[in-house]
């Protein structure tokens, strides 16, 4: 009886502290908008319009909110493991570059070929690229965060390099691209919305990860490494394989995001893949506790909050990045949040 309360303090803090964390982020963001002469309820009488007002404010979110439901599984997935992997922006890239150049190269197969071949081989080059992240850290000892954001550096210099030389299209002047796709394997709208497939692949991608990891064997041996990697090793489980493989799973869902970009949205691979999608699913993870299916609702708040910053921008007189200021100070407010897990008696204060 004396653990009853603990579990009920965990159950409380899973909810409690991520929304405690970006309330205080939002007073916060307000009182620099009163600093700088700017209106707080003006300013999210906006957000609240542009990123959910109406229908087509709806679909707007809803379609922002695809990739970033996989640029967050990117996070979630590994910091059940223990890693802090941050650099998910370097596997929607290269994502986006596997499945542009298939499109080039590979022509004729129809759509459900040709999606699927450019699916197979964004998430085997995102798989890839966050899966040496976690083999270095396990052969290497090197940290999982560093490396990881390292790497986003790198592959966001060698998409830049190959969509501006050897895979360039001739006829893309000013915005150096990949050739465009033909029609069969551009992914369409979902029947009856302007929203695109790929937020139905977002959600099925959280879904499955979530049973993956609560509910298979696969996902408790994850979970023990993730809770003690000392016991796991005791215990006979293949630590390694484990945090390559689950590393290289989150990657896979990363770029599958690129190629979703490039297939329902741009077209083709350009320097626009590098949206700022993987650091936004950072702070979507950690608001969502690394919670699978936490993350799709965070993913299209969030996805509203960035729906609205033309709207600021033009109504306000706000800079653009605007909107990347409140993201960071809610990221801010949920780090120090996180000092105050297992330390409130919540379920004491709950029944008062």
């Amino acid at each position: 009886m004396a653990r009853a309360p603990d579990a009920l303090d965990r159950r409380i803090e899973a909810f409690a502290l991520p929304l405690g964390a970006l309330a205080v982020g939002l007073a916060v963001f307000a009182l620099f908008l009163m600093m700088v002469g700017k209106s707080p309820a003006e300013f999210y009488g906006l957000v609240f319009k542009a990123g959910f007002g109406t229908a087509f404010s709806w679909e707007n979110t809803l379609a922002r909110a695809a990739p970033l439901l996989l640029a967050a599984l990117c996070v979630a997935i590994p910091a059940r493991l223990g890693l802090v992997v941050i650099g998910g922006e370097g596997a929607i890239v290269l994502g986006g570059v596997a499945a542009g150049a298939f499109g080039m190269h590979v022509t004729g197969l129809g759509s459900t070929l040709g999606i699927l071949g450019m699916a197979v081989s964004a998430i085997c080059v995102g798989g890839l690229w966050i899966g040496m992240v976690g083999a270095l850290r396990y052969k290497r000892g090197v940290n999982e965060t560093i490396s990881s954001l390292l790497l986003a550096y790198i592959a966001i210099a060698l998409m830049n390099h190959l969509v501006e030389g050897p895979l360039r299209d001739p006829a893309s002047l000013n915005k150096p691209s990949t050739a465009p796709l033909e029609a069969a394997y551009r992914i369409g709208d979902i029947p009856g919305w302007d929203i695109h497939w790929g937020l139905v692949i977002g959600i099925l991608a959280c879904i499955f990860s979530f049973v993956l990891i609560e509910r298979t064997t696969w996902g408790f041996s994850a979970r023990i490494v993730g809770g003690n990697i000392r016991a796991a090793q005791i215990q006979g489980l293949p630590v390694g394989w484990l945090m390559a493989g689950f590393c290289a799973l989150a990657g896979g869902f990363a770029g599958l995001a690129g190629m979703i970009e490039v297939s329902a949205v741009h077209g083709s691979a350009n320097g626009s893949l590098a949206g700022g999608y993987g650091y936004t699913g950072i702070l979507i993870a950690f608001l969502a506790r690394h919670n699978m299916l936490a993350i799709i609702p965070v993913a299209v708040l969030l996805a509203g909050f960035e729906a609205s910053s033309g709207l600021i921008q033009r109504r306000m007189d706000l800079p653009d990045a605007t909107i990347l200021v409140l993201q960071g100070i809610v990221f801010i407010s949920i780090l120090i949040s996180e000092t105050f897990t297992g330390r409130l008696n919540l379920s004491r204060l709950w029944r008062s």
